[in-house]
């Protein structure tokens, strides 16, 4: 059985994004009263009051650059919630946020949108990525939230 890893924001990126975000704006942090926020960074959801920022982030630009796709008008720009300081990263490799139903989108080497997948249980992500990586023209996957679209991690071939 292939293990799928979720790809958190890499230190680079996040180093950049806590200077000035991906739409060029600089980050205002800010105390999470409620909790619960999304964090990219470590992947997990934020504690109540902890201190979080929300910045602007382009995860296929960013990508793409490593891999020198072209992504074109597939390069989107979206908020995500990062710790305004330098944190620890995952603390483990279970997939997170999987608590509610996911959007798997699929991107080719060129970083064009292969279509995607609804995921509506847990335990259906590993079946999700098992389907998307059987095709072969596909590179990477996108889990985003389903009710904003938001982008919450990454999953490579291999």
């Amino acid at each position: 059985m292939t293990t799928y890893t979720a790809r958190p924001i890499g230190p680079a990126a996040l180093k950049e994004l806590r200077d000035t975000d991906d739409a060029g704006r600089r980050p205002v942090p800010l105390t999470d009263e409620e909790g619960g926020s999304p964090l990219r960074c470590c992947l997990r959801r934020s504690e109540p009051g902890e201190r979080v920022a929300l910045v602007s982030y382009a995860p296929l630009r960013r990508w793409a650059l490593e891999t020198g796709a072209e992504p074109g008008p597939y390069d989107e720009t979206g908020p995500v919630f990062i710790h305004p300081e330098e944190c620890a990263g995952p603390a483990a490799d279970a997939l997170p946020f999987t608590n509610a139903h996911r959007a798997v989108r699929r991107y080719s080497a060129r970083g064009r949108i292969l279509g995607g997948r609804l995921v509506e249980a847990p335990d259906a992500f590993g079946e999700a990525f098992a389907e998307a990586f059987a095709d072969p023209e596909v590179t990477l996957v996108h889990v985003r939230a389903v009710e904003y679209g938001c982008f919450l991690y990454e999953v490579r071939r291999g």
